[in-house]
């Protein structure tokens, strides 16, 4: 390149900046008055350093047929040759201010804040006075990129004015009403005094000490209620040092949805962040709502969220460690209580100790589960069965708990973490063994009939299986004896027959879409001629042995089919339209026997 060439500095246009922040940076308009606040809380914090003085700020809103919005602070001020770099400080530093990175100087906050009040007004103008000494100055600025400086001979207070003239489209912005709702939404616990101009007359102070940060615990828990619209279940204090993050975790005295995301409160140096933080708690912590404020955390260029970097992850880190401490010391000191939170919160519990192998050693006793024997805590359950037995699935579960041998327990793991926290036990309780049922293997490891009984119900299963087109037959004795059959298929030969089902009940479009996903889901090592599903017959059942001895006919054919669809009402399957049909087709003629059996002959009647 040649040494000779030169240099040109960049230009910004000024209006393509304020598109910038408007359409693709900031949310809304509304934030030009959290810049303003921000910029006054600046100048205070800096007056305060210099001579100790400022620390309040007014607001006096459009009201009548006023034309102008006036937002003015005791702080620092700006010097002539300060407002005269002011234009040239946006230009110069609108790239740092825009993407956030570190500012050290009030004049670059400065100028970020006056570029976001050009989202709402056309000119801008700023009235100031040093502390440090000298004239007052006027600035005014319009939304083309041109301004002016002036000094003014008016004397003007130490501090700065910012005078807002609206557009039309953005009058209802700098109202009393909406700016009264904005200072309190994002001022309410600055450091300072903010105060609004009533239309009326007077001033309403919108500040006020911040609550969870003041200690006072019955103030906490009025906060708490303001935040997750009920009575805490407990309050949780929290710090993490490292990043000046002080604050409040709320216990939710309730189960939140499945899918709902943590809501935290997010404050920077007590000015309003954003209301909707969902990545400060950690995700399994889904049974608290936090508030925190924070000296440290970055936020985005929006200033609506917060930088996802190493000091967020370890503000998460520490906020998690304090949550789980507060759970540890809950099962140390008080049991009852822990007991009521284990109650409400028990799923988001199940997740967490998956994970976390110092806290589960406290709190899975506290857990439950659902057993054959009815629900029961952990602690029960491994006292009562070492040797725990668990169906992985809903419908395994409901399949083999009919045959359970009594004195025995089966769990049901198809709720949500049961199986895994099943699968974990043994690292967490001594002499407990666990062993998951397989339910195909369950019914093969029944006993077979007697041997004399063997060729009967052989010849059952044959009959039966002719009866029952496409459905496998197997005959079994177990003690259950009033139950006289049991369907029974694994999960993935289920969920075909589940697809058969649905198929045969929707239309020509929909029964493709079943096809291509059992296309897709089909496993290479399931022959295609697989039975779709078992019957299991229960030859200690009476009415099952006289089925045995029944001569072939209907009366055989329709009883078959009367305890198959007895046995998919009883394992909870759904019935598709072919099952329905065979119910109705089965008790007609079944009612039909039993009526012509009952109805006495015409020579009967004679006497």
């Amino acid at each position: 390149m040649n040494d000779h060439a030169a240099a040109h500095q960049f230009q910004v246009d000024l209006r393509g900046v304020i598109d910038l922040l408007s359409r693709h940076i900031y949310s809304s308009p509304r934030v030009f008055l959290r810049e303003l606040l921000q910029n006054a809380v600046d100048a205070i914090s800096a007056r305060r350093a210099l001579d100790g003085g400022g620390g309040r700020v007014r607001i006096t809103p459009l009201s009548g047929e006023s034309t102008e919005f006036v937002l003015r602070d005791d702080g620092v001020g700006l010097t002539e040759a300060e407002v005269a770099d002011l234009l040239a400080t946006v230009g110069r530093s609108s790239k740092r201010d825009i993407f956030d990175l570190p500012r050290g100087d009030y004049l670059g906050q400065f100028g970020i804040g006056m570029l976001s009040c050009f989202m709402v007004c056309d000119t801008i103008v700023i009235r100031s006075r040093s502390a440090a000494g000298g004239r007052g100055v006027e600035w005014t600025g319009h939304s083309d990129g041109t301004f002016t400086v002036a000094p003014t001979e008016d004397d003007l207070p130490i501090g700065t004015s910012v005078h807002l003239h609206p557009r039309p489209d953005s009058r209802s912005l700098l109202g009393a009403t909406t700016i009264l709702e904005l200072a309190e939404t994002f001022g309410r616990y600055l450091p300072v005094t903010v105060a609004v101009d009533l239309p009326a007359g007077g001033e309403a102070v919108v500040t006020e000490p911040a609550p969870f940060l003041e200690g006072d615990p019955e103030a906490q828990r009025a906060y708490g209620r303001e935040l997750i619209g009920a009575e805490p279940l407990d309050v949780i204090p929290l710090t993490v040092a490292a990043t000046q993050t002080r604050g409040l975790a709320f216990v939710l005295p309730f189960a939140p949805p499945p899918a709902a995301r943590q809501r935290t409160r997010v404050y920077l140096r007590r000015m309003l962040l954003t209301e909707r933080a969902d990545d400060l708690l950690p995700d399994w912590a889904f049974f608290a709502r936090a508030v925190v404020d924070s000296g440290s955390l970055n936020p985005t260029a929006s200033r609506e969220s917060l930088v996802d970097d190493d000091a967020l992850e370890q503000t998460r880190r520490e906020i998690g460690e304090a949550i789980r401490r507060w759970i540890l010391d809950l099962a140390l000191s008080d049991p009852a209580r822990l007991a009521h939170f284990v109650a409400i919160h028990e799923v988001a519990l199940k997740s967490l100790v998956r994970h976390d192998e110092e806290l589960a050693r406290f709190i899975v006793r506290w857990l439950s589960v659902d057993t054959t024997v009815g629900r029961l805590r952990i602690e029960e359950l491994v006292r009562r069965f070492p040797r725990i037995r668990f169906a992985e699935t809903v419908d395994e579960f409901r399949q083999v708990a009919s045959i359970v041998a009594p004195g025995s327990a089966l769990v049901n793991g198809g709720y949500l973490y049961d199986a895994d926290l099943m699968r974990r036990l043994p690292e967490l309780f001594d002499d407990v063994v666990v062993e998951q049922v397989d339910v195909v293997s369950e019914i093969d490891r029944l006993d077979p009939p007697a041997l004399e009984d063997r060729d009967a119900a052989l010849a059952l299963e044959r009959r039966a299986a002719a009866a029952l087109e496409g459905v496998d037959v197997s005959v079994r004795s177990f003690d259950r004896t009033e139950l006289p059959s049991l369907f029974v298929a694994d999960p993935e030969v289920l969920r075909a027959l589940d697809r058969g089902r649905a198929r045969s009940a929707g239309g020509a479009l929909w029964g493709g879409v079943l096809d291509r996903a059992a296309r897709a889901g089909r496993r290479a090592d399931v022959p295609t001629d697989a039975p779709a599903a078992r019957l299991c017959l229960n030859w200690q059942n009476a009415l099952v042995r006289r089925l045995a001895h029944a001569p072939e006919g209907r009366v055989f054919d329709t009883g078959i089919r009367l305890l198959y669809v007895q046995s998919l009402l009883a394992g909870h399957h759904p019935l598709g339209p072919a099952d329905r049909e065979m119910m109705t087709t089965s008790l007609t003629e079944l009612l039909g026997h039993a009526l012509d059996d009952d109805t006495p002959t015409a020579t009967e009647g004679t006497p």
